[in-house]
């Protein structure tokens, strides 16, 4: 394997004037983008600091692994806020831009997780619905080598471009592609993040808006128990 990156989380990129009360815009501009094994970039300290941990105070307490929908959890007000910054149109035109890339006519999707099991960080693609996927960390800190996302330049989990440790307020973004390979050595145990990805219309967007009707009474039941 030749020499990889592996983003210092410690790196802290210029501050900029757009930023909103949660997310560093400003930041995320700052960033560069790596063209090569596929589009990918990272935002160490996208979360600003109180920010941050007004989300890790106020964050869902789900039972276990598995990625959970926002409607499907309970959450204080802070973690509720965040998510309505990252679905915010002034996010979504950064990452157009950053990729070049129109997501106007895709669907936003957007799940939570709070563990990490030993099957998680096998590598893959993600499917060919997806045309970004983002994902931003929530955890007090990282000592472990299992979670560190690797984006990879092949289907070898070691021939990796680069690292990220799932830091709280940490960010990546990558455009989709047939070699966008990335996973991460295996890890049990508490990881925090939220996923999200933009997906186009088609047969699974379609099946899944149809479970998600059909699974709405069910919420409401649960959310009144």
């Amino acid at each position: 394997m030749s020499s990889s990156t592996v983003f210092d989380p410690t790196a802290r990129p210029p501050r900029g004037a757009l930023g909103t009360a949660m997310i560093d815009l400003g930041a995320l501009d700052a960033a560069s983008v790596h063209r090569h094994p596929f589009d990918f970039f990272a935002v160490p300290e996208f979360l600003k600091p109180d920010a941050l941990a007004a989300a890790i105070a106020s964050y869902p307490d789900i039972p276990g692994p598995g990625n959970h929908r926002p409607e499907t959890c309970s959450y204080g007000p802070a973690f509720g806020a965040l998510l309505d910054e990252l679905r915010s149109p002034a996010l979504r035109e950064r990452v157009e831009a950053k990729f070049g890339v129109d997501l106007s006519t895709s669907r936003l999707t957007i799940t939570i997780r709070r563990y990490c099991e030993p099957t998680d960080g096998h590598v893959h693609t993600d499917h060919r619905t997806k045309v970004v996927t983002m994902l931003v960390y929530l955890n007090d800190g990282w000592q472990d080598e299992g979670g560190r996302l690797r984006f990879l330049r092949s289907e070898d989990l070691e021939d990796y471009e680069a690292e990220v440790a799932p830091l709280g307020g940490t960010m990546i973004a990558f455009r989709r592609s047939d070699h966008s390979y990335h996973g991460h050595k295996p890890y049990v145990g508490e990881r925090r993040m939220i996923q999200m990805n933009w997906v186009r219309e088609g047969v699974l967007d379609r099946y899944e808006k149809r479970l998600n009707r059909l699974t709405k009474p069910v919420r409401r039941l649960l959310n009144k128990s």
